[in-house]
């Protein structure tokens, strides 16, 4: 059954609203999904998450229960969220996440699905969602399908990107993943798109998944708002320039929040039961990032976990 743009805006109206305050992964995915919203909803970027620290602005602070947390997943039933990651073990959805826009939820795939989990990344699913069709483009495709690899995923899992496809409405996929399978498009990637960011200092590591052609290992970088203000400034004007993305206005940041980071296999929570480990536990944010494992975050206060 197709997911229809039409049912997605109709259950979550927030969804159409301007000048929402919204907070990102600190990250190249959460950073381009600023670009986008900032330009294409002027919502208004007040502070970032990286699943141990949250860092906050004075507007974070005053309309924290307004803000919309984009790129990641969050539990508190006052916030709302937006993005791809597996939450449910089974058909039922823990309360936190029945405001929240999640791909995996709207498709019924849960950790028992994994092979279907949401292969795009959150800018793709925004894309989609506003149906803001790719232009050709080649620097910008490279920009946009960097996001969460999702070059690397198309490539690789091909049978799982069809069954999205066939899934998502009404968009011009084909246009935006042709050539994406080929040599041509990997060496555009390694010697303009990473010597680029690494020249930036925009990525920190290597990935876990590789190129098909011609082996590239996926570059990935988790930055850090308390020293890397420069290059998110300077991701922003490289998205303004091949893009044409308004630039999003960097918070002020006043407050960072210290949460604690855990992980434990996923059978050890399926024996407990999930909603009685949200509860029991006080989980501000989790997700089930493979089949065997489940990650989570605590802090002592921001919401109440209710």
């Amino acid at each position: 059954m197709q997911i229809k743009r039409k049912n997605i805006f109709k259950k979550y109206k927030w969804l159409k609203e301007k000048k929402r305050p919204f907070i990102i992964s600190s990250d190249y995915d959460g950073l381009i999904c600023a670009s986008f919203l900032s330009h294409y909803l002027n919502w208004e970027l007040v502070g970032y998450y990286d699943y141990n620290s949250i860092w906050l602005s004075k507007d974070a602070h005053k309309y924290k229960k307004k803000i919309i947390w984009v790129d990641l997943n969050i539990l508190p039933k006052a916030g709302k969220s937006i993005g791809g990651q597996i939450v449910s073990i089974d058909q039922n959805i823990p309360p936190g996440f029945e405001t929240s826009f999640n791909a995996n939820i709207i498709a019924n795939i849960t950790s028992k699905d994994f092979k279907h989990k949401f292969p795009f990344s959150t800018l793709l699913l925004l894309m989609w969602l506003y149906n803001i069709q790719y232009k050709k483009n080649d620097i910008g495709k490279l920009l946009i399908l960097h996001s969460d690899n999702s070059w690397m995923k198309i490539q690789k899992y091909q049978s799982n990107v069809n069954f999205w496809i066939d899934k998502l409405e009404n968009y011009n996929w084909d246009v935006l993943f042709d050539g994406i399978d080929s040599i041509d498009y990997e060496n555009k990637i390694d010697q303009f798109l990473y010597s680029k960011l690494i020249q930036m200092g925009a990525v920190s590591k290597f990935g876990k998944l590789s190129s098909k052609y011609l082996n590239i290992k996926s570059r990935e970088g988790m930055l850090n708002p308390d020293w890397d203000g420069d290059i998110f400034l300077n991701l922003f004007h490289l998205y303004a320039e091949i893009l044409g993305w308004t630039p999003p206005q960097l918070p002020s940041i006043y407050k960072r929040i210290e949460g604690k980071k855990f992980k434990l296999p996923l059978s050890h929570i399926k024996a407990i039961g999930l909603n009685k480990f949200l509860k029991d536990n006080k989980i501000f944010s989790y997700a089930i990032t493979n089949p065997t494992n489940f990650s989570y975050t605590i802090f002592q206060s921001y919401y109440k976990n209710d």
